[in-house]
């Protein structure tokens, strides 16, 4: 399928493993230009070269995007190659797991700060020229928690319901410019992240690695957990042409975990 989006120029958070790594794989195969970033210079580089290795044209930059100056970095650095954005993926990880009791207000702090204020740095500085050239995509990976908490992730369920909120409140006011702006909310997905959760739950609870996978998979209805590339294909379609009249939405990848009618 033809998305349209070839020679676009996509940047994509925390792209160098897991979800943010297929969907950088996801648009690079819909012909865009790619700007990818990671904290760690090394599977950072390993990606950039897979991605160039296709064909891509990719610039990399080691950035942490929970600071200003690292989001700023990351922009700078696709303007500089590029000239603009057309294409804003916001995503940075998760915040740590845990009960509520368990996190100080640092841990608060660094959860807003990773997973709020990244979206707002890159979101604002993106912005104007998608509205100049009257077109844009804002994708932001959020979570199956902001429609349906998980239990022991008080920091992700509290701080991307602040995401979800600012993205359904921006898209009406970026519509009239052609931007659109959607929320992705991936379930259960084979990650990085998903073995640390796993690992975490393993050690507070005294069970094995494998019960916490259990426990997810009973939950899902198509009995078995996602694969990153499921997830990426979303992303790569509201990036579309085709999908140039959806916005506002936030739509699960979870195998049917939610179980809400809408």
């Amino acid at each position: 399928m033809d998305l349209g989006i070839a020679t676009r120029v996509a940047l994509v958070g925390a792209s160098s493993k897991g979800l943010g790594r297929a969907i950088a794989e996801e648009l690079a195969e819909a012909g865009c230009r790619l700007v990818i970033c990671a904290r760690s210079p090394e599977p950072l580089e390993e990606t950039r070269a897979a991605l160039a290795a296709g064909g891509t044209e990719v610039v990399a930059v080691a950035a942490d995007l929970s600071t200003a100056e690292g989001c700023d970095a990351v922009v700078d650095a696709a303007f500089d190659a590029y000239g603009r954005v057309d294409i804003l993926v916001n995503n940075a990880g998760g915040p740590p797991s845990g009960p509520f009791e368990q996190h100080d207000i640092e841990a608060w702090r660094s959860a807003v700060q990773l997973t709020l204020e990244s979206v707002l740095h890159l979101t604002r500085r993106v912005l104007p020229g998608m509205k100049e050239r009257r077109w844009g995509r804002i994708l932001n990976v959020t979570s199956i928690a902001v429609k349906q908490p998980v239990d022991g992730l008080i920091l992700s369920n509290t701080v991307r319901s602040a995401v979800t909120g600012f993205a359904r409140t921006l898209a009406n006011e970026v519509a009239p410019f052609g931007v659109t702006v959607n929320n992705l909310m991936p379930g259960y997905t084979r990650t990085d992240r998903l073995d640390h959760l796993a690992d975490a739950i393993a050690e507070r609870e005294g069970i094995e690695r494998d019960a916490a996978f259990a426990r997810w998979t009973d939950q899902v209805p198509m009995a078995r957990v996602g694969e990153p590339e499921e997830f990426a294909a979303l992303a790569g379609f509201l990036a579309s042409e085709r999908a140039s009249y959806i916005t506002a939405q936030s739509i699960a990848v979870d195998g049917g975990w939610i179980r809400s009618l809408v």
